[in-house]
């Protein structure tokens, strides 16, 4: 199979750069946009050699797995675009329900849940990653690379965290149909978004399918932990954590835990 657009996304005008193999379909978007691209672009592949996650961890792209990046430049400033984990989470959750009914599907009912920032889970194993990366152009425009990665057919080991993919749960599909949905599914989301200013619509979307609302919550900030309860995300797309003594503390970044391992004695 080849990668395609969705019909959506070509009548909407977005291009797609599609590649046997590449090192990191981010870097390759960021390449472009200094060379004067504007997007929408969409950078494809089905084997990443050197792909990267949050905070510079690898994100292994063997192939048979998705690893697409959007590039497209927005007015807004970096702080607004950040919101946009937030869009891809919807967007791909959304490519996955459309392509159910095509997809054969054994798993028994396990969740695909969007795991706060960037992530998707299924029965408390990542299968999906999402990064964003910025640069602001010279007319003040920000360039946005918003960096997606499924394991369709196999899942990395070794791993710091539980990790799964489609394959593993019982989803006979390939990476082409999971792109073409996503494709589709991202423009709608985005226009839904509207520059920023359809936020607490993404934002409501995205908590009636995030995993650990109103259970216990850990994140790991540095040498400390936040503890609670998962209230919510706000405005800004933070974490909100109320904690034992009924403060809510909202969370911007850090490396989150919920449920039993939630409640486990921090290290050290």
């Amino acid at each position: 199979m080849t990668f395609t657009l969705g019909p959506t996304a070509v009548e909407a005008g977005y291009d797609l750069a599609a590649y046997d193999a590449i090192g990191s379909t981010n870097d390759e978007a960021l390449t472009r946009a200094r060379s004067g691209a504007t997007g929408p672009l969409w950078v494809v592949t089905s084997h990443q050699t050197g792909g990267r996650g949050r905070r510079g961890r690898t994100w292994q792209g063997p192939r048979g797995n998705l690893a697409a990046s959007l590039l497209i430049r927005i007015p807004q400033p970096v702080y607004v675009s950040a919101t946009l984990g937030f869009v891809a989470g919807l967007s791909l959750s959304d490519a996955l329900a459309a392509c159910a009914p095509q997809a054969t599907s054994s798993n028994g009912g396990i969740a695909l849940e969007l795991k706060w920032p960037n992530d998707m889970i299924a029965g408390g194993a990542k299968f999906v990653g999402i990064l964003l990366e910025s640069e602001t152009a010279s007319d003040g425009h920000t360039a946005i690379v918003v960096g997606i990665g499924v394991n369709v057919a196999s899942a990395p080991e070794g791993m710091p965290y539980p990790a799964t993919c489609l394959g593993d749960l019982g989803w006979t599909i390939t990476a082409e149909s999971v792109f073409e949905a996503l494709s589709d599914a991202w423009v709608k989301r985005f226009a839904q978004w509207d520059e920023g200013r359809g936020m607490a619509t993404i934002r409501d979307a995205w908590l009636s399918r995030a995993a650990g609302v109103g259970g216990p919550v850990s994140v790991a900030l540095g040498n400390r932990d936040i503890r609670g309860v998962f209230e919510s995300i706000d405005a800004d797309g933070r974490l909100i954590v109320r904690t034992a003594d009924g403060n809510r503390v909202p969370v911007a970044a850090g490396d989150v835990h919920f449920g039993a391992a939630a409640t486990l004695p921090a290290a050290g």
